[in-house]
């Protein structure tokens, strides 16, 4: 880490950056749209009230709506990834916040379509699908809307709550723009050089917590977290208010829980969460292996929080560049045929990519898109096996995208997060399976598996304990506790000591890290990162094993988009998702993992804290 400051968004070289201006070549191009959907909001209110009396009033509507929805996604998303490319630019805070309220404006006047439908007789429904070649397409909507029947409201209310999402969304931007605007981390003095170190988001995890000195870990660690510690009052407030706005939702809703309404509309039953937890927790002796292992191969008397992401294997210094990391990755997805390399390795020459880190660029990974733009993927790029390991996980998501995009209708043209993280694990599956059978280096072997271990550590492992943190904070607000910042700290401080503390010393600063997971400002989200991981892994193995048939079966579910329920096309890919079976079999194999490392380090230097 040679750099003491980030570069500007300005003086960052084209080829890595994201080409929005395929989406708007100009801010003028946005603002026409803008205007267009503007005009088409009365269009679409003109049909309330007289939305089923004929099938060509039904099929008008939902083609209008569709058409303004793919329009506000593309206005949406254009103007939020330029904000992100560079958080402090007022121009694009601006247009943010317009389609933030367009989007509102939107949903409010289609507002009215789903109560008038649901007071419609579902013989008349069914009579106007059987006229119409064209309305058939709408079939698996009206299902799901039929089985969302006792928690949709009257038109007047349903109004009133699509007005007020965008009041729902303030938490989340408010954590946004102190994260990554006005957080203010502190610089770091270099143990071997010296030189002070700016401490960052994208520095945090790849520099910092994988230092060899374990000075350096422990002080990027205190930076980061003593700086969280320091708002710990405004976070909790924040957290709070977003806890409280899911409560809300959920009582206006006619659900039982926050919880039930996050997973109820995508059809997913709490029991599917719950399984997760409790299989999980069955196998935390797994976990502790693990975490003694690594104890050991790092020479500790005591393990820290910031000893958990250090490689624990000495002498192996991975470091790629982008281009290279380009290259692996396509050659990893070899086998998922020629016609998904091909497509992939387009999207990055046409710049799909976002690639370096700058100042005021939102932090972490994500990939993006409309339905009428080709995927996006925000990074923060370092030379390392992990940001390796992030670009093929956010290209799954992006050819996850990019295939339903390609053969689905707008109507099913995106996919529920649940199946969300699937295709993105499973590409990191793969990406390990190459890594693995292209060498036969102990250390370099010993390295990847460590990479998959922690994969698992942090995908499966920690992504329950976030969502266990959100299930008991959620509960302890619906039974009427407030969430200060004290008790917030505790749920989270206890849940650490039961999936680390029999190995690692979880005292410390450790209990205010939920005050920096972003992820918990899109509620109930976390689980499905382990839900997902246990498919991936089920599919990666199908794919290396059985060959062709399995990979038909994934390509049809990367395509699928959301035209049936994500456990009918998790099965169909061959997964079984409404049991615990998955969950275990993925557990079994990181337990597989241990055992090879075990072998492997048995005669190898032990890494120096």
């Amino acid at each position: 880490m040679n750099d003491q400051t980030l570069p500007k968004r300005a003086d960052l070289p084209v080829e890595m950056t994201w080409n929005l201006e395929s989406v708007y070549k100009t801010n003028k191009d946005w603002e026409a749209d803008f205007a267009k959907v503007t005009k088409m909001l009365p269009m679409l209110t003109a049909f309330k009230g007289k939305l089923t009396k004929t099938g060509k009033n039904l099929l008008d509507a939902l083609k209008l709506r569709d058409e303004i929805g793919s329009l506000v996604g593309k206005l949406y998303c254009y103007a939020n990834m330029r904000f992100h490319q560079d958080t402090t630019d007022a121009t694009y805070q601006a247009l943010s916040d317009r389609a933030d309220k367009l989007s509102t404006d939107v949903s409010a006047a289609s507002s009215f379509i789903t109560p008038e439908l649901l007071a419609t007789e579902g013989k008349r429904l069914t009579g106007l699908l059987a006229r119409s070649k064209e309305l058939r397409i709408y079939e698996h909507e009206f299902d799901e809307l039929d089985r969302q029947r006792p928690h949709v409201r009257s038109a007047e209310i349903e109004a009133i709550l699509a007005q007020a999402a965008e009041l729902a969304s303030g938490p989340d931007k408010v954590f946004q723009m102190i994260n990554d605007a006005d957080l203010k981390l502190p610089k770091i003095k270099d143990t071997a050089t010296g030189k002070e170190i700016q401490l960052t988001h994208g520095n945090y995890a790849s520099f910092f917590l994988e230092h060899p000195d374990r000075e350096m870990r422990k002080a990027g660690f205190e930076g980061l977290h003593g700086t969280f510690g320091e708002m710990r009052n405004t976070m909790a407030a924040n957290y709070a208010a977003q806890v409280k706005t899911n409560v809300f939702f959920a009582k206006q809703r006619n659900y039982g829980s926050a919880r039930e309404a996050a997973l109820g509309p995508v059809n997913i039953p709490t029991s599917v969460y719950d399984n997760l937890l409790a299989t999980v927790d069955k196998n935390l002796p797994k976990l502790h292996r693990y975490l003694e292992l690594r104890k050991k191969l790092l020479g500790l008397a005591d393990l820290k929080p910031y000893d958990l992401y250090v490689p624990m294997v000495e002498g192996v210094d991975y470091k790629i560049s982008y281009q290279d990391a380009v290259e692996k990755c396509l050659e990893s997805l070899a086998p998922l045929g020629d016609k998904y390399v091909a497509a992939l390795r387009k999207g990055f020459a046409d710049r799909w990519a976002d690639v370096m880190e700058n100042e005021g660029k939102h932090s972490g990974a994500y990939s993006w898109g409309s339905y009428n733009t080709h995927p996006f993927m925000l990074l923060n790029w370092q030379p390392t096996m992990d940001s390796m390991f992030t670009l093929i996980h956010e290209s799954g998501h992006s050819m996850h995208s990019y295939l339903t995009r390609k053969n689905q209708p707008y109507c099913y043209g995106s996919y529920t997060l649940f199946v969300a993280e699937v295709a993105s694990i499973c590409n990191e599956m793969l990406l390990a399976h190459y890594l693995l059978k292209t060498t036969q280096d102990r250390g370099l072997r010993m390295y990847i598996i460590n990479h998959v271990l922690e994969t698992f550590r942090t995908t499966l492992f920690r992504q329950c304990l976030f969502a266990a943190f959100e299930k008991e904070a959620h509960a302890k607000a619906e039974a009427g506790e407030a969430l200060t910042p004290d008790l917030l700290c505790q749920i989270y401080k206890d849940l650490n000591q039961k999936y680390y503390g029999a190995v690692v010393d979880v005292d410390g600063l450790l209990e205010v890290e939920w005050s920096r997971i972003p992820h918990f400002y899109n509620s109930f989200y976390v689980y499905q990162y382990a839900t997902g991981m246990s498919a991936a892994v089920a599919l990666s193995t199908q794919i290396v094993t059985e060959g062709a048939p399995a990979v038909k079966r994934y390509l049809d579910f990367l395509s699928s988009g959301s035209s049936k329920y994500s456990l009918d096309l998790l099965k169909g890919a061959g997964v079984d998702m409404s049991t615990p079976e998955p969950v275990q079999k993925a557990l079994d194999v990181f337990e597989q993992y241990i055992g090879e490392f075990e072998k492997l380090s048995a005669t190898a230097p032990v890494t120096a804290g």
